[in-house]
């Protein structure tokens, strides 16, 4: 199976603009599965809920979702980008995976970041998994990785490989999302984006770029660099992350004492 990332500087509120540039990132490329970043169409420091509102579509009628169903149509492949979703008046950070006969399904953050908790509405999706042939994939957005919790969920639910559209300010990432495909025995890939926001006044966002693609014992085996923009692919068994063990006496599942977790349920 062939998975990419696509790492981009996008340009705040330029929607058209932003998905022509993805578009012909993308194009000729041949690949199973590539993940764009989080807000890869709009950009990400919005000054108020009202601003993100307008910049908003629906999932999938909307034009960006319509331009990655054309790609992934035309290519045979299957998308995960971010984008501000407007849903029954609510306004949520999502995640959509498209496929070549169009919407496979949405997930909205469940953890949100900073100044998004006045922007956006808190994620009511839960955590799914998505049988897309090659693969099963799970979904997390950003900040869902400092969660340990986001990643043990995907990967108890099956998922072979957890897609990691982001907007990185914070450096600990990288390392942190070697560890989550460590722990659970999963393929990580997680596309970030690059450049510098400062808008309304509000304090300066530098993203940290080094999108990365993890194999099931924490290895990076495709990166871009801090300040690199576009794609870059490799070739992966994603039936490796259904073998669990450790050693041939340890499981990462199978050897959970679960009886003594109750506190991770009850706090």
């Amino acid at each position: 199976m062939r998975v990419g990332i696509y790492q981009n500087h996008p340009v705040f509120g330029h929607v058209d603009l932003n998905i022509e540039k993805a578009t012909e990132a993308l194009s000729g490329i041949v690949a199973d599965l590539v993940v764009l970043p989080e807000l890869f169409n709009t950009g990400y420091q919005f000054v108020s809920r009202q601003e993100a509102e307008k910049l908003s579509e629906d999932i999938p009628e909307g034009k960006t979702c319509r331009a990655m169903i054309s790609i992934a149509r035309s290519q045979g492949m299957f998308l995960v980008f971010g984008l501000a979703e407007q849903y029954g008046g609510q306004l949520y950070n999502s995640a959509a995976l498209i496929g070549p006969d169009g919407l496979v399904g949405t997930y909205r953050k469940t953890h949100l970041f900073a100044e998004e908790k006045g922007v956006f509405d808190p994620g009511d999706t839960g955590f799914d998994v998505f049988d897309i042939g090659p693969a099963r994939i799970g979904i997390m957005i950003c900040f869902d990785w400092w969660f340990p919790e986001s990643a043990r969920v995907l990967a108890l639910m099956g998922a072979d490989i957890i897609c990691h559209p982001a907007n990185l300010v914070l450096p600990q990432c990288q390392e942190a999302m070697r560890t989550r495909a460590l722990e659970n025995g999963v393929f990580t890939i997680t596309a970030n984006r690059i450049g510098r926001e400062a808008r309304g006044g509000k304090y300066p966002l530098i993203f940290t770029g080094k999108s990365q693609i993890v194999d099931t014992q924490g290895k990076v085996i495709t990166k871009l660099g801090k300040e690199e923009i576009g794609v870059a692919l490799t070739d992966i068994d994603p039936t490796l992350a259904r073998n669990k063990h450790i050693t041939d006496q340890n499981d990462r599942f199978e050897d959970r004492r679960t009886e003594f977790y109750g506190p991770l349920m009850d706090l």
